[in-house]
């Protein structure tokens, strides 16, 4: 079993989509849907996404969430096999 701490996790700031006034929900989950099974997805966001752990949740993805120093929302997200 590979644990959270062992894993690689791929970065993703969706911050500045949301400035353009974008959504970031399905560059989201482009990022998600090329994960390989040894990795993780760590997303800043400007708030918590709780929808998106939800969905993740339902999926098999287990996830933590952090608040930033700047108030951002750090949120790791990996499968455990």
């Amino acid at each position: 079993m590979t644990s959270r701490s062992t894993r690689k996790f791929r970065k993703l700031d969706v911050r500045p989509v949301l400035q353009k006034g974008g959504s970031p929900f399905p560059v989201i989950m482009a990022k998600v849907d090329t994960l390989r099974p040894a990795e993780g997805l760590e997303l800043t966001a400007p708030f918590m996404p709780a929808p998106l752990v939800e969905l993740l949740g339902s999926r098999g993805f287990e996830s933590k969430m952090e608040r930033g120093d700047d108030g951002s929302w750090i949120c790791w997200f990996w499968k455990e096999k």
